[in-house]
């Protein structure tokens, strides 16, 4: 009978024990004198008590006091807070716990543990007690409930912007879109998601759209342009309209934002000049200075302005024909346009046949070309850098600063040019004398600079010969008023911090000349820092307005803008 009893036992024991394995449990079984009748091996693993606190016959009590000692128990509060359960109030509450028909609770074990505790009392008075580890599982919940928060977020964030935006899945479906782009359909989300283009404009603007979308996802390029677009309550919205893409490969995506610019833009239908037509600013002096980004020192290269030395008052030559030999498109892209912003007449072939028909061509027609450049990789370059003499010849790499490539063709062309005779350098006569002719004609130049940092200097001159707009380069104050005095230019760059001569000084100076000879040049001074001093000092000197360094381009776009009129200006911007 003992025997018989023994082996079932044994086999209940090992049939428990595989069923926790199976399931993933930790097993504890109680008799109703609350002593342990079967706890499995995997119990050790969520309690680390002593082995014998497991085996049958141990009172359930005496297992709950060594879980509590070892302090990884079911319910244990953060080490931060400063509430402690009390021994035996925890083993007592756990004890009615055990004796409740049914009970579940998800409990942290420890920092980063989390433990599911099921607890079921039988009505023979036996009790099963499963526990499970369910971190994971935690972890992803509150990953997916962080996850939906920052969605949530996002789209209040979207909502909010004044700004249409929307983003199209591969198949060019919207699957997302802000409450300001339902506005111009005057749809709800509902009504757009999971459509097309093709489902809410016309044929001939969803194909429009499309191509610039499909040129997106393929490219990853960004694609800009300036649109009309008329709500659908028929008021007209003017915006810049930009498309990029997000994303990884396989699941790529095309934002596209509409920046509204109604309110500071108006559509010029070109000049009688000719000039193009097109969405301009309509009032610059809307715009409160703000940050300056701009950082000359780590956009120029310079040991090329070293290299180069005083060379900065002579370049560059405009109209320079500079041919580039180059069987990469992406070199082409990126070298050609900057070439033609900087004033140069800047063309591409693909492969040495081309520039051999282009040369010809060019002879035949009495065009000289000025500087060839020739593409490391381009198939056959070296026959034909060793055979070129026409013009000076230039070798260039994919990774070459375009920076660097223009300081050196600048350098070129420095040297090629014949020497200028030197300025007359009168005395000191600064007071200017009444023999001062009024200018009867268009300025000489339209933007006089007064700069003596030579750094500062080069990148005026990039700014300025970019916009298409001519200039001189003055390196004090006393220079500048000479050179106002010789030119009469149409705006004046008055950097205050000069030797010889100050910028307020030589303002002065220029302010009492026009007393004479009538007529007014706007001065703007250039300044490291905008302290209330400076600012009072400039406008009792005479000057008109004040801008920030370092310069950047837009800066001075706002500039010319503002203070010069459009008869004295060739192509600014």
């Amino acid at each position: 009978m003992n025997d018989a009893a023994s082996g079932g036992a044994d086999i209940m024991r090992t049939v428990l024990e595989a069923s926790s394995d199976a399931l993933g449990l930790a097993l504890l079984v109680c008799g109703r004198d609350d002593t342990i009748l079967f706890a499995s091996a995997s119990m050790l693993q969520f309690f680390p008590v002593a082995a014998h606190m497991l085996v049958p016959g141990t009172r359930l009590r005496d297992f709950l006091g060594a879980v509590y000692d070892t302090g990884v128990r079911p319910g244990t509060l953060p080490e931060a807070s400063r509430r402690r359960p009390n021994r035996e109030g925890w083993i007592a509450e756990h004890m009615a716990l055990h004796w409740r028909e049914r009970y579940e609770s998800v409990e942290r074990a420890g920092r980063s543990r989390w433990i599911c505790l099921r607890k079921r009392r039988l009505s023979s008075g036996i009790g099963i007690l499963a526990v499970s580890d369910i971190s994971e599982q935690k972890k992803r919940d509150e990953q997916l409930q962080t996850d939906l928060e920052r969605v949530a977020l996002t789209e209040d964030i979207l909502d909010a912007q004044p700004n249409p935006v929307c983003v199209k899945d591969r198949n060019l479906n919207y699957i997302a879109v802000n409450k300001a782009f339902c506005a111009i359909h005057d749809l709800t989300q509902d009504a757009i998601l999971g459509r097309s283009a093709w489902d809410l404009v016309e044929a001939e603007l969803a194909e429009r759209f499309e191509h610039s979308d499909r040129y997106v996802l393929e490219t990853g390029r960004t694609h800009s342009e300036a649109e009309h677009i008329v709500r659908s309550d028929g008021s007209d919205l003017w915006a810049v309209t930009r498309k990029y893409r997000i994303g990884s490969p396989g699941r790529y995506f095309v934002v596209t934002c509409m920046n509204d610019v109604t309110d500071i833009a108006v559509w010029y239908h070109g000049t009688e000049g000719g000039g193009d037509a097109g969405l301009q600013v309509r009032d610059y002096s809307i715009f409160t200075p703000a940050q300056n980004f701009y950082d000359p020192f780590r956009a120029l290269n310079v040991q090329q302005l070293v290299e180069t030395g005083s060379m900065i008052e002579t370049m560059p030559a405009r109209g320079l024909r500079v041919l580039l030999a180059t069987a990469d498109r992406d070199l082409e892209e990126r070298f050609v346009p900057r070439l033609r912003g900087s004033g140069l007449d800047a063309c591409a072939v693909r492969s040495v046949r081309e520039l051999e028909a282009f040369v010809e061509a060019a002879e035949s027609r009495g065009l000289k070309l000025d500087i060839l450049l020739i593409d490391t990789s381009l198939a056959e370059g070296d026959r034909a850098i060793a055979s070129w003499c026409a013009s000076p010849c230039l070798q260039i790499s994919g990774d070459m600063d375009v920076t660097a490539l223009l300081a050196e063709i600048f350098r070129i062309c420095a040297e090629s040019r014949p020497a200028r005779s030197p300025l007359p350098q009168p005395d000191w006569g600064i007071a200017l004398e009444s023999d001062v002719e009024p200018a009867q004609h268009a300025p000489a130049v339209e933007v006089l600079v007064a700069e003596d940092n030579q750094i500062n200097q080069f990148v005026f001159a990039q700014i300025l010969e970019g916009l298409d707009v001519s200039h001189r380069i003055a390196a004090d104050g006393k220079e500048a008023v000479q050179l106002w005095r010789e030119l009469r230019p149409a705006l004046v760059l008055m950097d205050v911090s000069m030797p010889v001569m100050n910028g307020f000084e030589a303002a002065a100076a220029i302010r009492e000349a026009e007393k004479r000879v009538g007529g007014r040049t706007p001065i703007v001074a250039v300044t490291a820092q905008a302290l209330d001093i400076d600012l009072e000092q400039c406008r009792a000197s005479g000057m008109d307005d004040y801008i920030m360094k370092p310069i950047s381009p837009d800066m001075i776009e706002a500039v010319l803008r503002k203070y010069m009129r459009p008869a004295d200006m060739r192509a600014a911007g």
